[in-house]
């Protein structure tokens, strides 16, 4: 909205030209971000103490029976933030934004639906519809990719240059495999209080810079990484991170507040999608290295109980299992986010290796 204002308000004075500027409108975005959640978080607080009461999760240490019936559905805030933000300072002419928007909406709905029935039948929803949901979520986002935003199939490699394959239409059900895993590996790491939105910061942040360079034509060009036209979301990302601190601000320990699977599938999705757009989605693994792990566990976890009928960690995810090693939850918290930011580091040190 205030990008297509900045057009009329250019011929009052010149120096409305400065938003036409990616930098200055990420920066605002984070801020506006920020702002909105500071004035409304309290709000929300408050609204969901009344609406929206959780259960401590099943499977989890003793200590975590204290968080029964805290306020829950934060994510359903931190969309409210990101969707006003984008709205606010974003071209909106561009598909990709709104591919995003749908995108964060689908998979926040689908999270709605299991902390709403946990809230009124004690009992989310089953591990069978949940996945069904997504998929069928990732299969009309992917369609939306590759036919409405022109996305690229080939595949860019990192530590290779000139050489993208071709996935044609079994790009498809790539798309699928990164939203999919994505969403879900946020959603094992939401366990403790500012673990998953401490590291989802870190990842915005990487894929934000890395959109501004894939959407760069010389830069991208410098680089050897497929030039994607996707300097408008670095906005996006800068969206999120504003609205994701904003968040931590009342979800770090103790928590106020819990972001609820409407939250962690939805910004899990978001990274994921984030990443199809820049090419980049092979530094997933790297910079959402944290994401992987917390699966792998519970992966592991589960194949050691099946083959051997004893565990491998005293309790899955990873970051349970250092719990019960006697961690203090806030030192889980930030040796992990210390983690995610040394391998977000590495995934952008990534681009010049080539």
């Amino acid at each position: 909205m205030i990008y297509f204002l900045s057009k009329v308000l250019i011929n009052v004075h010149s120096g409305f030209n400065v938003i036409h500027y990616i930098s200055f409108r990420a920066m605002a975005a984070l801020l506006s971000a920020l702002m909105f959640s500071f004035i409304g978080g309290g709000w929300f607080i408050a609204f969901s103490r009344k609406q929206f009461r959780s259960k401590a999760r099943e499977y989890t240490p003793d200590t975590h029976q204290s968080k029964n019936d805290m306020p829950t559905m934060g994510g359903l805030f931190i969309l409210f933030v990101v969707s006003l933000t984008t709205l606010l300072w974003c071209n909106l002419s561009q598909s990709y934004v709104w591919i995003f928007l749908i995108t964060l909406w689908i998979y926040g709905l689908i999270g709605f639906l299991d902390d709403w029935s946990k809230i009124k039948q004690k009992k989310g929803m089953s591990a069978r519809a949940k996945i069904f949901l997504q998929t069928g979520a990732a299969a009309f986002i992917s369609l939306l990719l590759i036919y409405v935003g022109g996305i690229n199939t080939h595949l860019s490699l990192p530590f290779i240059k000139g050489f993208s394959p071709d996935l044609g239409l079994f790009f498809i059900p790539w798309i699928m495999f990164i939203l999919i895993g994505t969403s879900n590996a946020v959603n094992l790491t939401d366990g403790l209080d500012g673990l998953a939105i401490g590291s989802l910061i870190l990842n915005f942040a990487t894929f934000a810079i890395i959109c501004y360079l894939a959407g760069h034509l010389i830069i991208s060009a410098y680089l050897g990484i497929p030039f994607a036209n996707t300097a408008e979301l670095t906005i996006v990302g800068a969206s999120l991170i504003g609205a994701s601190l904003g968040f931590l601000w009342y979800n770090t320990y103790p928590a106020q507040i819990f972001m609820g699977d409407i939250g962690s599938l939805a910004l899990g999705a978001a990274l994921g999608l984030i990443a199809l757009m820049s090419k980049q989605e092979l530094l997933l693994p790297i910079a959402g290295g944290l994401f992987v792990l917390e699966t792998l566990s519970v992966i592991i976890q589960v194949f050691s109980f099946k083959l051997w009928g004893r565990r491998f960690f005293r309790m899955a995810p990873i970051h349970h299992h250092f719990e019960l090693l006697g961690w203090k939850e806030s030192k889980i918290t930030v040796r992990f986010g210390i983690i995610s930011f040394i391998l977000c580091l590495i995934a952008l040190m990534t681009l010049k290796i080539r």
